[in-house]
């Protein structure tokens, strides 16, 4: 699940370098800084977003997935909170726990092809108070890093859309209009189409003039595919977008950018 976080606007290489001051970025070394981002992670889908978490330790977001991840974290450098996370999946640890995230969501086989240099990543959030273009891109530029670093070329995840309308009978909405937004133009080719295993009804809806949340738009901004029609995360009430990003789409700048260049 990729969760809420805001990118309006996606920053240039000048920004990139910039975008750090007064935060600092780090991959988890140790279970209790696993436990920060698990706590931010509660607050935000939890106490904030209303989602419906089984979970072992009180006020932590904990999956199965999390003991076979990498957990980025943002820390805010005069006190050392944690207010931004990913988790991110590799392909070796994918195998050894039986699947993604996403293979609970999707039907992933026509992406089998690109499992051995496949991560997926999942959980993001940021604090509400830090929700600015700096946290983001320092969460985005440390994960690019990583991709070239370990010679990883895709990353799939599921972008997640609130379904908070107010009427019973019209839940969903927005999202069954976001999806009919983004299936004419940033839908992916046949070959690379997943299923959804729980399918969001979409099929009929009248279309409503509404925004995609910030991250999607800022996937697609950088050459993100939608993979297909959103399912239904029950946990979460959320209707989720399968996106896929490959390295090779995203702009040179930027590449550059994260490799140092």
């Amino acid at each position: 699940m990729l969760g809420p976080v805001s990118l309006d606007t996606i920053p240039t290489p000048a920004a990139l370098r910039g975008a750090r001051q007064g935060i600092e970025v780090a991959w988890a070394r140790d279970t209790a800084e696993v436990r920060e981002a698990q706590r931010l992670r509660h607050e935000v889908f939890a106490n904030e977003l209303g989602a419906r978490l089984q979970t072992p330790v009180p006020h932590h977001d904990i999956d199965r997935y999390d003991d076979f991840c990498e957990h980025l974290l943002v820390r805010e450098a005069a006190g050392g909170e944690v207010i931004g996370t990913y988790r991110l999946l590799t392909p070796g640890q994918a195998r050894r726990t039986g699947g993604t995230y996403c293979d609970n969501e999707f039907d992933l086989g026509p992406l089998a092809h690109l499992r051995p240099r496949m991560v997926e990543l999942g959980r993001s959030c940021v604090h509400r108070d830090h929700r600015h273009g700096g946290v983001i891109l320092a969460l985005w530029t440390a994960l690019a890093e990583f991709m070239i670093r370990n010679d990883l070329d895709t990353m799939i995840g599921c972008a997640s859309i609130p379904m908070r309308d107010t009427e019973e009978s019209t839940a969903g909405l927005a999202a069954a209009s976001i999806w009919q937004q983004v299936r004419h133009t940033h839908l992916a080719g046949p070959a690379w189409q997943v299923a959804p295993h729980h399918p969001l009804p979409v099929e009929g809806l009248p279309v409503l003039e509404v925004e995609p949340p910030a991250l999607i738009k800022g996937y697609l901004r950088l050459g993100a595919k939608v993979l297909g029609p959103p399912a239904w995360d029950a946990q979460f009430n959320t209707a989720d977008l399968p996106m896929m990003m490959r390295m090779a789409d995203l702009p040179p700048r930027y590449r550059r950018a994260a490799s140092g260049g």
